[in-house]
């Protein structure tokens, strides 16, 4: 996978350069009623039926499922993401608006966390970057993704970022 693909790593999505164009993946409605939650389970459902693979908006992309042990109540929470890459590192973002997704205060309160990928299940540790780290990884992606630094650029926050070490098969 290249360094400047798509959030969902899906090259057919590669016409898509705002943000907020309603064909995106992530701008895509969900059952109000169910929730994000309801639409997570649905696609973590066909993800682990289907080896890694799904249709609907994130069909053909690169998808992944991290699960982390929830800072607060220690429960194990399961979330389908799209993985991004800077060589062979791999990383994952957000576009939540308003706050840091959960996972992401999950991940800073416990490393160790598992990684569903095409089909395959790895025990990883997650890294929350900071600082200069932070700022030198946030210039590379700013300037390789432009969905995301589009996204950057209607937010007052800082964008989360986190590295994904695979530690191996599980």
């Amino acid at each position: 996978m290249s360094e400047t693909e798509s959030a969902a790593g899906q090259s057919e999505q590669a016409d898509i350069t705002d943000y907020n164009d309603p064909n995106a993946p992530w701008n895509q409605a969900w059952d109000q009623e169910g929730g994000i939650a309801n639409w997570n389970d649905d696609v973590i459902k066909e993800f682990r039926e289907n080896s890694g693979k799904v249709g609907g908006a994130y069909a053909g992309g690169d998808l992944i499922l991290l699960t982390t042990t929830g800072a607060k109540s220690g429960k194990r929470h399961t979330t389908p993401l799209g993985p991004l890459y800077r060589g062979d590192t791999m990383f994952v973002s957000s576009f939540i608006e308003d706050k840091y997704p959960a996972w992401w205060y999950n991940i800073k309160a416990n490393p160790q966390v598992t990684v569903e990928l095409r089909g395959k299940t790895y025990q990883a540790t997650g890294k929350v970057l900071e600082g200069a780290e932070y700022d030198e990884f946030a210039a590379w992606m700013l300037a390789n993704h432009p969905l995301l630094a589009d996204f950057q650029s209607k937010v007052d926050r800082p964008m989360p970022l986190v590295v994904l070490t695979l530690d191996g098969e599980g």
